[in-house]
């Protein structure tokens, strides 16, 4: 099992940047790939960035692409979201998401791990 904590959301004006972090605790963090989703009101989850085990393969949504940077800490079993340049279409709430087994993805369906999500506003 793992257990996955997000944090570092909230209000911000467009252009502003947020870092959302995600806290894991369990099972072995440093062998899973992770990913970052968002869902917002009415829309169904989509895919944000992800990164392999090592951090040395990364993969965002064209929609976050030169804007977000996802990291990660073993050391510290943490991933990290870096948001920059944030826009009003990026509000959503933010779920971070780990494999037991596989390279990073962007599908939702690889994932067997989930965060409870924090919340990103960003007014215009």
């Amino acid at each position: 099992q793992v257990q996955l904590v997000e944090s570092g959301g909230g209000l911000v004006q467009a252009g502003g940047s947020l870092r959302l972090s995600c806290a894991a605790s369990g099972r072995t963090f440093s062998n899973s790939a992770m990913g970052w989703f968002r869902q917002a009101p009415g829309k169904e989850r989509e895919f944000v960035a992800a990164i392999s085990w090592s951090g040395s393969i990364t993969y965002y949504a064209d929609s976050v692409k030169g804007r977000f940077t996802i990291s990660r800490d073993n050391a510290k079993n943490t991933v990290y979201l870096q948001m920059n340049s944030l826009k009003p279409e990026d509000t959503a709430v933010y779920f971070c998401a780990a494999r037991k087994y596989g390279s990073a993805s962007g599908s939702t369906g690889a994932y067997e791990y989930w965060g409870q999500g924090t919340q990103v506003t960003v007014s215009s």
